[in-house]
């Protein structure tokens, strides 16, 4: 590791992103503790990031506003901002791309970055161009950033998780040197492994990530194969890649470009027990996914539809998809098989939450023309829809069953990844 011939890969994460971004906003809130969480009056009252002062009070993610607000009675707590949280991301991911030319966004508030060829031209250190770009960062955005360095990206981003986010500096670099240190902790400390699968691996005799690393393969698959009583071949060689820090994936900056499907949710403010309201949000969140999909020149072959149950202890529901006659972003055909899923498979108990999504997409540009019916017009009246709200906004065209009470497209143009702008 970090020898000749070696890339050097950085995961560069940033600390409470959402937290971090409202402080650096409002320089009156520094040295509080303050929290981004969803509106309690809509049901979705959760932390969705919380300062590390917040933090310090017992205040963890997911868990109910009012709980955090008996946790630290003086808690800030903010509204999410998504179009801001986004911009700043941006702006964090142009920063490092002055760095280097190889910058892949994970999540909005992680990026790799490779900087083989960066550290020759400017002269340095691994752990040297992170503290700058760390300083830099910081200066340009109020951001602090934890930086994990190593050879390779699942390695760097275990180097940030473990390390460089519990010490002082907030970087740590992982090399053949040290990386007895990653060995020495469980199996939960590695990327993508959870509670369920540690307590798999301790009922196998593996109990740290060196055990696991260091257990020859065919053997791993035996004993995953003889607890598990079916075929673990594939999950075991992954476990055990992890373990050892193989990773030949590259930094790829366009990772993203490509989009597998476009979706949208709410929570509804009470529970819909009636068809006809349901059938609103249906075609409120198709018209929205329509809409994103012809912007971004697509179409797709498959609708996805589900909702959860009123009961948040024991949510019922369901969540099922259906292939289209031909590839769509018309709202009606979106809507029509929404509808469909829903008359199979909903139970007719209340619904709290309702998602929809158009997948398998494709390129707009090349779709079959119907030789009867009026497609094409469809087509053409909903670009025109596209343009008069981009010209007037949102609300400047709508269908007209959002003007029923059970509407929720008011509060479904506010909001920007299921949180608002």
């Amino acid at each position: 590791m970090g020898a000749k011939g070696k890339r050097i890969i950085f995961l560069a994460d940033c600390q409470s992103f959402y937290a971090s971004v409202e402080k650096a906003a409002n320089p009156a809130y520094r040295g509080k503790p303050l929290v981004v969480s969803g509106d309690p009056s809509r049901r979705s009252g959760i932390i969705l990031a919380g300062c590390p002062l917040a933090k310090s009070a017992g205040i963890v993610t997911g868990e109910a506003l009012g709980e955090a607000q008996r946790k630290c009675p003086g808690l800030i707590v903010m509204k999410p901002r998504m179009q801001t949280y986004i911009q700043v991301s941006l702006q964090i991911t142009s920063i490092l791309e002055s760095y280097s030319e190889l910058v892949e966004p994970f999540s909005i508030d992680e990026q790799f970055m490779d900087v083989t060829a960066s550290l020759k031209h400017f002269g340095c250190s691994a752990t040297e161009l992170a503290a700058h770009i760390q300083m830099r960062i910081f200066h340009e955005t109020g951001i602090y950033i934890r930086v994990g360095i190593s050879h390779n990206k699942i390695l760097a981003k275990m180097a940030c998780d473990n390390f460089a986010k519990k010490n002082d500096t907030g970087i740590y670099e992982l090399t053949a040197a040290n990386l007895d240190e990653l060995w020495q902790c469980s199996p939960h400390k590695m990327f993508g492994v959870g509670s369920r699968t540690t307590n798999h691996l301790a009922r196998i005799g593996i109990t740290t990530i060196g055990q696991l690393a260091r257990t020859p393969l065919p053997e791993l698959k035996q004993r995953m194969k003889r607890y598990m009583k079916k075929n673990c071949d594939i999950w075991s060689e992954v476990l055990w890649r992890t373990a050892n820090g193989y990773d030949d994936s590259p930094v790829t900056p366009d990772a993203f470009s490509r989009q597998k499907g476009i979706g949208r949710q709410t929570t509804l403010p009470v529970d819909y027990r009636k068809p006809e309201d349901i059938d609103v949000i249906l075609g409120e969140l198709a018209m929205l996914i329509c809409r994103r999909a012809r912007a971004k020149g697509y179409m797709g072959s498959v609708v996805h539809a589900g909702a959860q149950g009123a009961d948040f202890d024991q949510p019922g529901g369901f969540s099922r998809q259906i292939k289209v006659a031909e590839p769509t972003n018309i709202t009606r055909e979106v809507y029509a098989a929404a509808r469909q899923l829903f008359d199979r498979h909903w139970d007719r108990q209340p619904v709290r939450k309702i998602w929809l999504s158009l997948d398998q997409l494709q390129d707009d540009s090349v779709h079959q023309l119907s030789l009867f019916g009026d497609r094409e017009r469809i087509m053409q009246l909903e670009s025109v829809m596209d343009e008069l709200q981009d010209a007037f906004g949102p609300a400047a065209v709508f269908y007209g069953s959002s003007l029923k009470q059970s509407s929720q497209l008011k509060f479904l143009n506010a909001k920007i990844g299921g949180h608002y702008k």
